[in-house]
């Protein structure tokens, strides 16, 4: 299939095996879940009732006194007792094959370019880390929010976008489901595409 690039209005040839795959919710689903189940922290962590500072003395006698019959002051029921189920320090990582990734990735390609929400330039650069200078490139194809994909990050590019909540600069080792999804549009190189069509092979 061909697609165009904007800035030179000109068409590349990319595979359709890659590029022109249908929406497969159910593995997409699962490749969104895995990465953000794998950005959560898991470093919770709580003291049981073993663990928690305390006597082990039994605060008074079983029977007799007319109060609730007590055997630890660290009881979970007791204020600074032990947590009942403490949480501990965890890795929620599910795993997730290459091939399911990456077929994940095709799909949500193709999807992007089916949406029109894949924009290609053959070459989007600036040449002074100015976030004022960004905006200007990006007001001129009319742009605000966009997701930029570079083969390697362009360092005034990757500076100018820091303080801009809606745009974000990634080279093709970074990029996400998550964001590719989020974003409303999708600006990547010639040089990136190509990269990405032979990783995704």
């Amino acid at each position: 299939m061909k697609l165009l690039v904007q800035d030179i209005k000109s068409y590349i040839s990319v595979s359709d095996n890659i590029f022109n795959q249908s929406f497969n919710l159910s593995l997409i689903h699962q490749v969104i879940t895995a990465y953000l189940s794998g950005a959560r922290s898991g470093n919770q962590s709580q003291k049981n009732k073993s663990e928690v500072s305390g006597s082990g003395k039994k605060p008074w006698r079983q029977k007799g006194t007319g109060r609730a019959r007590v055997g630890s002051i660290r009881s979970p029921l007791w204020r600074s007792g032990g947590v009942t189920f403490a949480a501990k320090p965890r890795s929620y990582d599910q795993k997730v094959n290459k091939k399911m990734y990456r077929g994940a990735l095709r799909s949500i390609f193709s999807t992007l370019i089916r949406q029109n929400r894949l924009i290609i330039f053959n070459n989007f650069t600036i040449l002074q880390p100015k976030t004022k200078i960004l905006l200007n490139e990006l007001k001129k194809i009319s742009l605000k929010e966009v997701y930029i994909i570079i083969e390697k990050i362009n360092k005034n590019l990757f500076l100018a976008s820091r303080n801009l909540y809606k745009v974000s600069v990634k080279d093709i080792k970074s990029i996400d489901p998550v964001s590719l999804i989020n974003f409303k549009k999708i600006l990547i190189t010639v040089e990136a595409i190509k990269k990405i069509e032979e990783i995704l092979k």
